[in-house]
């Protein structure tokens, strides 16, 4: 099948949006849009959902390719739900007497304190000087967060599945926080405290918007199928995470399945992909 994209990028368009240019408000997922400094998740998050799932048990290639598509298809929802999934995995196998089955705080906890020890090591590196901070981040981002920033009447935010107070916290580490100027938001709790669609519906509540006054941008389905739910326009980063830019295949065709208008592999079309988003914009 034939791919369109905007002339002479790498910007491909999916299904063109409804409307383009009147972007009120802009939502972005941090982790592997904005931010590097998670990059490898899923190969710290994998072996702790099979070693759970399994307990004594030796893994099973099966097992270890259910752990995988599950990580895929939770993708940008919060870590807590992405634990509670692993409980009924846990339970569904059933190689773990029923007494040693823990709930989905502990499991989270024994990944959040795997992931953080590369993550603590790149805050370090890039503290000290010795990292750069763009290099911890998705190449371009911080050209196109200075295009949005630049849009008049936009109200940028930060909508992630890490806790709340990290996602601060790295995005201060990375000098990004002063362009959310509509929030830094992450998880506080359950679905019920927190999901990236309860923030779309409560903004568009509060705001009295409409679908296409809102970009979603974002590297998992999640908050792609979330903003489309609700009429949102939706660029989906198809990111090669470890290498910081360029196309992750597989990425790309979870991002179009969950409905994106817009797919790039990063933002090093930066310039070119906020012209295409704010076509009526004079500069």
């Amino acid at each position: 099948m034939s791919r369109n994209y905007v002339y002479g990028t790498q910007i491909e368009v999916v299904a063109e949006p409804e409307a383009r240019g009147g972007f009120r408000h802009v939502l972005l997922d941090f982790d592997g849009t904005v931010s590097l400094l998670r990059e490898g998740w899923p190969k710290i998050m994998a072996p702790v959902m099979v070693e759970m799932i399994c307990g004594d048990a030796a893994p099973t290639e099966a097992i270890r390719a259910r752990v995988d598509e599950v990580i895929a298809e939770t993708t940008g929802v919060q870590t807590i739900v992405q634990m509670e999934r692993l409980v009924e995995l846990v339970r569904e196998y059933g190689l773990v007497p029923p007494d040693q089955i823990r709930d989905a705080m502990y499991y989270k906890q024994v990944y959040n304190d795997r992931l953080m020890v590369p993550v603590r090591e790149r805050i370090a590196r890039i503290e000290s000087g010795e990292t750069p901070r763009d290099d911890m981040m998705l190449r371009g981002a911080r050209r196109f967060l200075d295009e949005l920033a630049a849009r008049r009447g936009v109200t940028m935010y930060i909508f992630s599945g890490t806790d709340r107070e990290d996602v601060r916290h790295e995005a201060s580490v990375l000098g990004v926080d002063h362009y959310f100027d509509g929030g830094i938001w992450g998880s506080v709790g359950t679905l019920e405290d927190y999901s990236k669609e309860k923030v779309l519906r409560e903004l568009f509540a509060e705001h009295g918007l409409h679908g296409t006054e809102v970009l979603v941008i974002g590297d998992g389905p999640v908050e792609i199928q979330n903003g489309r739910d609700i009429g949102c326009v939706t660029v989906g980063v198809a990111s090669d995470e470890a290498r910081g830019f360029g196309w992750d295949a597989r990425k790309r065709e979870r991002l179009i399945r969950a409905g994106a208008n817009v797919l790039v592999s990063d933002f090093s079309e930066a310039e070119a992909l906020a012209a295409y988003l704010f076509p009526a914009e004079e500069d």
